[in-house]
């Protein structure tokens, strides 16, 4: 079934070189533009509490679900990328195990903080979490079951820091942000 769904998917690539084109900025420049999204979301959270506090939700949930949990199975678990079993070369580079998919962790963890913090700005991420996946299987550098697993493991994580930090969370959106200073001269 994985090489079934492989298949129908990278069956496309080569032939246009639009669509290769959209293929190789989705998977490979998208997820720039998109980390770059999730600063500015942080940024303009309101008072710089809530500001830190999204910034490092996220960061921990990325670190769980891309620095140690996919890690950690890529150390027991070796699969090889399907240019390597099909004996093809991709249309971006990639090396390393297959399984699971370390941008589906990373970005599918951030989309779960997201979500949390703005459901709109969530629905996107997950929207253009799962394009990432899907062009990442066009261009030739993951299995589909590398995305499914990877975006399961992103989720699982992303709860698990939300769930971890609810403490902090609560706390954090009892007390009110703090006002901007005054700029106003006093006579």
């Amino acid at each position: 079934m994985n090489q079934t769904l492989f298949t129908l998917v990278h069956q496309f690539a080569g032939r246009s070189l639009f669509l290769d084109y959209l293929g190789i900025f989705t998977a490979d420049y998208l997820p720039y533009l998109m980390g770059v999204a999730f600063l500015v979301l942080a940024w303009y959270q309101e008072g710089w509490r809530r500001k830190a506090y999204l910034f490092a939700e996220g960061a921990l949930a990325a670190i769980l679900s891309r620095g140690i949990v996919t890690e950690l199975i890529r150390f027991f678990y070796h699969h090889p990328r399907p240019f390597d079993f099909y004996h093809f070369t991709p249309l971006i580079a990639e090396s390393g195990s297959s399984f699971p998919s370390g941008h589906m962790t990373f970005f599918f963890a951030l989309a779960v903080v997201i979500w949390y913090a703005n459901r709109t700005w969530g629905w996107w991420y997950l929207a253009l979490s799962a394009a990432v996946g899907i062009a990442r299987i066009y261009v030739g550098v993951h299995w589909p079951y590398d995305i499914a697993g990877g975006a399961l493991i992103g989720i699982a994580c992303g709860l698990i820091v939300h769930w971890a930090l609810r403490k902090y969370r609560k706390e954090l959106y009892r007390a009110k942000p703090a006002a901007p200073p005054s700029t106003s001269a006093v006579s």
